[in-house]
C-alpha cells in the first residue's frame, strides 16, 4: 500500500510540473510577465487551447521595456534615413543640373 501511495504521489507531482510548464519556463526565462503567463496558465491551462497559448507566450522574447520610447526612436532613424536620402538625391539633382547649365 505505501508502495502505491509513494507512486501515487509521484505522478502527482509530474501531472503538476506538465500543467505548470507554461509557468516554469517562463520563470527559467526570466520573462518580465512571468506572473501573468502563471495566472493564465493555472487559469486557462486546463483547456489544451489555453496551455498552449502559455507555452506559446512563454517561450516569446521579453518585450522592450520601455516600448513607446523603441517605437519612437525606430520611426526617428527611418524619417532621418529617408530625410538623408531625399537630401542626397536633390543635391546629386542639383549638381547634375549645375554641370549641364554651365
Amino acid at each position: 500500500m505505501n508502495e502505491q501511495m509513494m507512486m501515487q504521489g509521484i505522478a502527482t507531482v509530474a501531472a503538476l510540473a506538465l500543467y505548470f510548464l507554461p509557468s516554469i519556463i517562463a520563470d527559467r526565462r526570466k520573462r518580465y510577465d512571468m506572473l501573468t503567463i502563471a495566472l493564465f496558465n493555472a487559469c486557462m491551462g486546463w483547456t489544451v487551447f489555453g496551455w498552449l497559448v502559455a507555452m506559446y507566450w512563454a517561450w516569446q522574447p521579453n518585450p522592450p521595456v520601455n516600448l513607446e520610447g523603441e517605437v519612437v526612436r525606430s520611426r526617428r532613424i527611418i524619417s532621418m534615413r529617408a530625410f538623408t536620402k531625399g537630401l542626397g538625391e536633390r543635391v546629386r539633382l542639383r549638381e547634375s543640373r549645375d554641370r549641364t547649365g554651365k
